[in-house]
């Protein structure tokens, strides 16, 4: 099977436009075929805050009403979307920028009510690889913005880690697939207080462990919960760490397997 790499970037690279370019060389270095999926919460919040709309979070999620589905359509399928695949055209990589609604690429269900009402919230329940395939195999390189849709016209936010994880599950049918989820800390840490305590390998025994000694907890607790679904089904490796483990000198990240 050819290889495949799935990317993921979060709203610190997206906000720091030198952090952005480093990390879009590094990308388009990545040898074989490659797919980009990105966030952009931060700038999100700062556009509606210009707008005058006020930001809802509740557990670091955002409540999506429709004001606020207006703003993240625009931001992250528009000006961050159409910002990084500008950018990659300018590196020679034929980028072409997605939403989960361009070729019915990813479908999802609205979240349901339970405690928190999440508004326009999807989860999704269908990639359809064989559709994001075809743009592979005619050589464009796939760029997706966290916003996905329910199939009725409907378009829904989503978190990005779980787009990135699910993508990478439905083209792990067609090709030996990695994951890569680019954020500021270099890895999964032993302790949150030493930014060198990288954990270098962690399996599924390991992972229960970390999980007994309440480790991993909190905003990483989703993160890992999603790469372990997904090296479930089919994935190969997943790593985790800044974007410098995107170079083959770096051995400084943390690598996930089961």
């Amino acid at each position: 099977m050819e290889k495949l790499s799935i990317v993921k970037i979060g709203g610190n690279i997206i906000e720091d436009e030198s952090a952005l370019q480093a990390f879009l060389k590094l990308f388009t270095n990545l040898k074989g075929h490659k797919i980009l999926v990105h966030g952009g919460g931060k700038r999100a919040t700062h556009i509606a805050s210009k707008l005058g709309i006020e930001s809802k979070m509740v557990n670091g999620r955002r409540i999506t009403d429709a004001e606020t589905l207006e703003v993240i359509t625009m931001v992250y399928g528009g000006l961050v979307n159409k910002n990084i695949v500008a950018k990659l055209q300018a590196l020679q990589i034929d980028a072409i920028g997605l939403t989960g609604a361009d070729a019915n690429a990813i479908t999802s269900d609205k979240r349901p009510v339970k405690e928190v009402d999440f508004g326009f919230v999807g989860d999704v329940k269908n990639v359809a690889h064989q559709s994001i395939n075809k743009l592979v195999e005619a050589g464009f390189t796939p760029v997706f913005c966290a916003i996905t849709h329910d199939g009725n016209g409907q378009l829904l936010n989503t978190n990005a880690d779980t787009i990135a994880s699910q993508v990478a599950v439905g083209m792990s049918n067609l090709y030996e697939t990695s994951m890569y989820y680019c954020f500021e800390l270099n890895g999964v840490l032993k302790d949150i207080n030493d930014k060198n305590s990288v954990i270098k390998h962690i399996d599924s025994k390991l992972y229960k462990q970390l999980l007994d000694d309440e480790i991993i907890a909190d905003g990483m607790l989703p993160k890992l919960e999603n790469c372990f679904d997904a090296l479930k089904n089919g994935v190969r490796t997943i790593n985790m760490g800044n974007t410098a483990m995107l170079t083959q000198e770096n051995d400084n990240f943390t690598r996930i397997t089961l």
